[in-house]
Parts: structure tokens; sequence; C-alpha cells
């Protein structure tokens, strides 16, 4: 394995958490991504769905958790099935779990072979009241791809139609926001590989590279550091293009006086890390690109520091608007008036600065977490990433670190990417 898997206590502990949200006699299944195919012959990398991840540790496909806390049987109580090793597999991709591995790795004891599920299945039915199924339900979720999971649960639902069905999205969204120590220290890893690839990339970048060549830069420093890659399509757009906000092709010559938009992350473990920085192509800031640069850095810091216990998403995107809205009239974008006769729904300051500040983070870039006006809690982490997009001008900022909300200070676990002006032409300049 290319990275140290966290502890199976960890993953004891996460279905402890779950299964006590559970009504009595119920049952609740996990299923793995599928493997996507796309043509002829041909796949993506597998990449694990991450419920099951998050409670098992198992990053393999066609694999199935059962959790069954009031089952009869003990041995039911908590069971992780899994595709057996057999010649052509071995010989062609390489050996499957072992039951002793899943054990170790899960701390789940009752592992059993996919072979063995159908017979176990009807037991457990014939036992449980109420059915958990997973129901994919982020709130920016848009894909009209069917999942394994919609399969497995539209099955179940057919033959077993008399049972009381649940959805186990509610909880599990809740759970996964709040990151244990274990978590965020996997996180820090993450980040700090990134922060390599954006040393790498500082000291190649110049008038004259291709975007694409940037890109390949922070993949070699991510895959040599341990990573898989990249824990999102990497962004990296110069002049105008940093003012398209999903920019990923990735295949524009730098140019003299541009500034170079980077939003990078690195994967570790399948935890993420979400950066973006602006550095300036020839290693200096023009005025306006100063002017405009430490405006959106003023606004990150401040809004770092609005991330507390207790405070409430919506309240905190519109103070971060408020602090965007000071900025802007700053730099002679908006005025007062703009302001005055805004529409509440799209304020003056959305022409320049048009996506949300924050979104969870973790096993997914876009975690899940609740946006329903609940406090945030102690544990939860955020992205920050205030952005000003002029295209008139050919500039966009973004600065985004990933944040850590404690009873104190906040923890920002990619702070040792530089951001500072004077900082990032000092490294230019001197290629260290």
């Amino acid at each position: 394995m290319r990275y140290e898997p966290l502890k199976s206590d960890l993953y004891a502990r996460h279905r402890a958490r779950f299964t006590a949200t559970l009504k009595p006699n119920s049952v609740a299944f996990f299923n793995s991504s599928d493997i996507y195919p796309t043509s002829a012959d041909g796949s993506f990398p597998f990449k694990q769905a991450t419920d099951i991840l998050w409670l098992s540790g198992v990053d393999q496909e066609e694999s199935i958790l059962v959790l069954f806390p009031n089952a009869p049987k003990p041995e039911q109580r908590e069971m992780l099935f899994l595709v057996e090793t057999n010649d052509l597999i071995a010989r062609w991709e390489g050996a499957k779990l072992s039951k002793d591995e899943a054990r170790a790795l899960s701390g789940i004891q009752s592992i059993h072979w996919l072979s063995d599920f159908e017979r176990v299945l009807r037991d457990v039915m014939a036992h449980a009241h109420h059915v958990y199924l997973l129901g994919h339900e982020h709130i920016r979720r848009n894909n009209p791809v069917e999942t394994r999971e919609d399969r497995f649960g539209a099955d179940l639902r057919r033959r077993f139609p008399n049972h009381e069905y649940e959805r186990s999205a509610p909880a599990m969204n809740l759970l996964r926001a709040v990151k244990d120590p274990e978590e965020v220290a996997i996180m820090q890893v993450a980040a700090d590989i990134t922060a390599a690839g954006y040393g790498r990339v500082m000291r190649f970048l110049k008038p004259g590279v291709w975007e694409y060549e940037l890109e390949a830069e922070f993949l070699h420093e991510f895959v040599r550091l341990r990573s898989h890659g990249f824990a999102y399509t990497p962004i990296i757009g110069s002049g105008a293009n940093a003012c398209v906000l999903h920019y990923i092709t990735n295949d524009a010559q730098v140019h003299d006086g541009d500034m170079v938009l980077f939003d990078v992350g690195a994967v570790y473990g399948n935890y993420a890390c979400d950066v973006t920085r602006c550095f300036p192509a020839n290693g200096r800031f023009t005025p306006r690109q100063r002017q405009v640069y430490e405006a959106v850095l003023r606004v990150e810091k401040a809004a770092m520091n609005l991330l507390k216990p207790g405070v409430r998403l919506p309240d905190y995107h519109v103070q971060v608007g408020e602090l965007m809205t000071e900025e802007l009239i700053g730099l002679g974008l908006i005025t007062r008036e703009d302001v005055a006769h805004q529409d509440p729904a799209w304020p003056a300051y959305k022409k320049y600065f048009m996506h949300g500040t924050s979104h969870y983070l973790g096993l997914d870039v876009h975690d899940y977490g609740p946006w329903d006006g609940s406090e945030i809690k102690e544990g939860m982490v955020f992205t920050v990433e205030p952005g000003i997009y002029i295209p008139e001008e050919g500039l966009g900022i973004r600065i985004e670190d990933d944040i850590v909300v404690t009873k104190g200070e906040p923890i920002n676990l990619t702070k040792a990417i530089p951001k500072e002006v004077d900082e990032i032409e000092r490294i230019m300049a001197s290629g260290n």
C-alpha cells in the first residue's frame, strides 16, 4: 500500500457512532464504488466510495459492509464481504485482501467472501425490521450515473418490499463533518505533500512555460512523496484564464506579466488537500496585481478567524461578503451606490466574487457536512477561498487554505505554502 493506513480502532469508533443513530433492529448496508468503463476494455482508476472507507478502511472494489448492531447472532453485528482472490485475479491484478488483512485493517472480525453474501443476506433480513440504505445526498451532487449503491438499494427494495427503509446519509453527513485527530493528522500529510509541490512549481515558473508543464511538476512531486496524485482535476490558469473558475484545460502558454492561479491539491490516504495560490510569472507583482492580491489576502485572513464553534455558516458567508464589499469599493470595482441599490439575492460584490468562501474538506474535496444553518463545531475542516476576478483586466486572484476549527486559534494545515507578497517575490528571485 502506497500510504500508511489509519489504525483499525478509528474505524471501530466510526462504526459505533453511526450505529448509535440507528433505530432498534436495524441493518445498514454500504457498498464500494464501481469500476467505471471508458471504451473498448479500458476503465478509470478505482476510487473507493468514501462512506464505506470512513467506516472500514477497506479500499477495494466489490466490497459490502453490513452493520446490524442488534443481530441475534453476535457474528452478524459487523460483517465485511470481499472478493476472494483466485489464480486469474492474482496473475492479472494482484492478490486482493485476505481475511486476516481485512480484520487487521478494519477491526471487523466477521469477514466473508462475496459468494456467501446471498445466504447471509436472507438470514439478516429475516431478523431486521428497518433497513438503512445510502443515498448520495450531497447538496452539490448532479450526476445521472447509477452507482453500485443505487442498484443494490433498488434490488433490495424489490426483493424485500415489506421492510421499513431508512436513510443513512443524514447521520453519515453529520458524523463525517467532525474530524478525529487521526484524520486531521493524515490531512496534514496531504497538505505537506501539496506544499512540496508548490515549492517545486515556484522554482520552475517563468514566462514561456506552458500551464500543462506546471501541472506535470506538481504531479511529479506528489507521486514522489507517496500521493496517488491530484485530489481533484488541477486548475492552472494564467492571465485571463484565472477568471474561469473551473478552468481545467491547462493548455496555454504563460506570458511575461501574467499572474498564474494554481488551484491544486494532493491526496494522501484518500484524504484531500485543496489549496489555491497566485504567483507572478516573472517573479514580480505589478502595482495593480499587488493591490488586488492584498485585498483578497486581507479577506482570507479575516475569514479564517470567523470560523469558530457556534458560528452559523450562512452568517459567516454574509460577514465575508461584507468584508469583500469594502475591498471592492477600495479597488474602484464597485461603488457605495451600487451597494445601496443591490439585489439582496445577488449582492453587488458577486460581480467580482461569485462563489462561496468555504466548503467542508476531508475524504471528499467537497466533503459532507450540514448546510442547514446549524452551528460550526470544533474539529470541522473547511477551505477558506475568497477571490476577485476581473476579466476586463485579465486578472483573477484566489487565495485558499485548509482550516481546522478549534476552540482557540484555527489551525491552518496549509500555512507552509507561501502567500505573502514579499515572501513570494523573494523565493521566486532566489530560486529557493
